[in-house]
């Protein structure tokens, strides 16, 4: 939204409850019936032509300049989207502006005792050092905020060249919690670079393209553990668990 108003416009935001009903589903698709969250983000801008629409969820296609966008992000969004069983409906005109709306599923969730005792134990406190390679900054400060309050000590790199050069220094690496696709080195080549320094390391991947995106750039290693993004503290705590403990 901002790309597309150069000089100035108006974003709206709003949120809503609505109902989704057959008719809708049986025009949109993507979706079940039902009660769900729905989030809208409209602008002003330049509009977005039938061609770019078609195409605008696909990884690594964008309309910017080189150097400008790596055309991830609207397919980052899509993914979430589609893990959480939600669904993305985009209305645009040229010269007139756009309209993207998400719909993710309410939930009624109520949390026993037993659970919230459950969470505990997973939420056990480690003391290893975690190398983590996200080229995204604000992910990578939760997440190295997270592996904090876990009592983890995060090592925190933005691409996997710098990740290789900081496993050939000296001192504790446990764990490698590493993006999969990212520029230049993608998560599977990391992995392989800082095993090759640091044989048998541990290792989990994290991402918030689909399993297909994923299968189609074959940088999954099977053994390994996978995290979807978006994830949770407890999440994060049982799988760097499992595979400490694998």
């Amino acid at each position: 939204a901002r790309d597309a108003m150069p000089e100035g416009g108006v974003l709206t935001i709003k949120t809503d409850s609505v109902y989704l009903d057959e008719h809708y589903i049986s025009v949109h698709g993507g979706a079940a019936p039902g009660s769900y969250c729905m989030l809208s983000v409209s602008d002003t801008g330049c509009g977005i032509d039938e061609k770019t629409r078609r195409q605008i969820f696909d990884p690594f296609f964008t309309t910017k300049k080189k150097g400008k966008g790596t055309g991830l992000g609207l397919a980052t969004v899509y993914g979430v989207v589609k893990q959480h069983g939600g669904n993305i409906w985009l209305y645009s005109e040229v010269g007139q502006g756009s309209v993207f709306k998400i719909y993710l599923p309410q939930v009624n969730l109520v949390v026993t005792e037993r659970e919230l005792e459950k969470q505990k134990r997973v939420l056990a406190k480690g003391g290893e050092v975690v190398l983590v390679v996200e080229d995204e900054a604000p992910l990578r400060k939760i997440i190295g905020r997270m592996l904090q309050h876990l009592g983890y000590v995060p090592l925190e790199t933005a691409y996997g060249a710098e990740a290789v050069e900081c496993a050939k220094q000296e001192g504790r690496i446990d764990l490698l919690l590493t993006d999969v696709i990212m520029p230049g080195m993608n998560g599977r080549q990391v992995y392989e670079a800082v095993s090759a320094i640091r044989p048998g390391i541990k290792t989990v991947f994290m991402s918030g393209y689909t399993d297909n995106v994923i299968a189609q750039h074959g940088v999954l290693e099977g053994s390994i553990p996978f995290i979807p993004k978006p994830f949770s503290e407890a999440v994060l705590s049982q799988k760097i668990q499992e595979a400490l403990q694998g």
